[in-house]
């Protein structure tokens, strides 16, 4: 039998507790889960791509299953082929995802009908986290431990700290 392999794209910036429940989620559902960090820079990312993977490394290693994460600059669906992945994973938040999402899955399955986008929907308390959003609140002093793990709410501070904090 083949392996099923998934893919989960994102910018990973940074990882938050969202991303976490869809990679918890995401990673029954194959036998290896490809978490695939993109460069973005229309998102003007606060950590490089290096700096990503090691955090989402780093939180990831407790899930089980079998996990990779790979830096991607590719077309998605390039880079699903190229890792032999069968499922592209989405989490979607909200109704504005999910119009954004398939028109995306839309687009991808024109690109390569082989692969399925499977979305999972965030759980409820999670669905309004964002990482630009977690990214504003951490610039203006606001306390982003709801939204991200204990690691990760220390990197990100020490990275405001770096850039310094607005409004103080």
């Amino acid at each position: 039998m083949m392996e099923r392999i998934g893919v989960y794209p994102g910018t990973f910036d940074p990882i938050t507790l969202g991303h976490m429940d869809i990679i918890r989620r995401g990673a029954k559902l194959v036998d290896r889960l490809v978490i695939g960090v993109t460069t973005n820079p229309s998102k003007s990312p606060m950590f490089s791509v290096e700096e990503r993977m090691a955090m989402v490394r780093r939180e990831v290693a407790d899930v089980g299953g079998t996990i990779d994460v790979v830096a991607f600059d590719a077309l998605l669906m390039k880079f699903a082929r190229d890792q032999k992945a069968s499922i592209i994973v989405r989490g979607l938040r909200a109704v504005a995802d999910f119009e954004y999402e398939y028109q995306m899955a839309g687009m991808n399955q024109q690109l390569d009908a082989e692969i399925e986008t499977v979305f999972l929907m965030a759980d409820v308390a999670l669905q309004p986290i964002a990482s630009k959003l977690v990214k504003e609140i951490a610039i203006y002093g606001g306390d982003i431990r709801k939204f991200v793990a204990p690691a990760v709410e220390k990197d990100v501070k020490a990275r405001v700290d770096q850039i310094g904090r607005k409004g103080d």
